[in-house]
């Protein structure tokens, strides 16, 4: 339900009806009348379209326009970023949806605040997936990407797939970002960001014994919304679809 996906052709000027798992796929990104939204084609071409008419059983789109090129990157993000205080998940959620990431993984580690420490200052977590799918209209991607709940960082680690590449940022030794990508070009990547005091020297063996490399952003301390933007952005600009 992340994609509006049809399997028919898209014709710009044209109106469309859509039923079925593409309706459900459009009330998921909290479509209604008046909305624009990208859909793809069975050919993966992306297109932009207003949105007439919803009712319960279909919805009438009107396609005005053609992407030249894919919204969506290339290259499979997944950030997994350590719980941080006050406002700042919302923004890495905004900014990471923006700059194209496929999911996002919160997790508490020995240094970050719980979720329920959270909570009970301002109760934020259960507008998560919203905060992504407002932040997809606005860059007019056409795939949601998956916000988890907040789990444990021992969870997390033993959930995650064995494909692609695993890197977590550790400013006390991790190696260079470039040298690792360009020994490992490949297109999936787990990004891993700790919170505000950083890992733990057992959290990090516990993660490179799941296959994570260490890697650092230079020799400045970033806050972690920062360490999160600026990770992703990179990575993009690398493997992806930025520049």
């Amino acid at each position: 339900m992340d994609r509006i996906l049809l399997d028919e052709k898209i014709v710009v000027g044209k109106e469309l009806l859509m039923k079925g798992p593409p309706l459900e796929a459009l009330r998921f990104q909290g479509g209604r009348a008046g909305n624009l939204v990208t859909l793809t084609d069975a050919e993966g071409n992306d297109f932009r379209g207003r949105v007439l008419r919803l009712s319960g059983t279909e919805a009438a789109i009107f396609i005005f326009d053609v992407f030249p090129s894919p919204t969506e990157s290339s290259l499979e993000v997944i950030l997994l970023q350590a719980l941080p205080e006050k406002e700042r998940m919302e923004l890495i959620i905004q900014k990471a949806t923006e700059l194209g990431v496929l999911g996002i993984l919160p997790f508490q580690s020995e240094k970050s605040i719980s979720l329920m420490e959270r909570e009970a200052k301002q109760k934020k977590a259960h507008r998560w997936q919203q905060i992504s799918i407002k932040a997809v209209q606005q860059s007019r991607r056409a795939r949601v990407p998956l916000v988890g709940e907040c789990r444990p960082f021992q969870e997390v680690l033993e959930n995650l797939a064995d494909d692609g590449l695993k890197v977590l940022l550790w400013e006390k030794g991790g190696e260079n970002l470039k040298t690792v990508l360009r020994r490992h070009p490949v297109q999936k990547i787990y990004a891993m960001v700790g919170p505000e005091g950083g890992f733990t020297e057992k959290e990090v063996k516990s993660a490179k014994g799941k296959g994570f490399i260490p890697i650092k952003l230079g020799q400045r301390i970033l806050r972690t919304e920062t360490a999160a933007i600026s990770f992703i952005a990179i990575l993009q600009y690398e493997l992806g679809d930025l520049g």
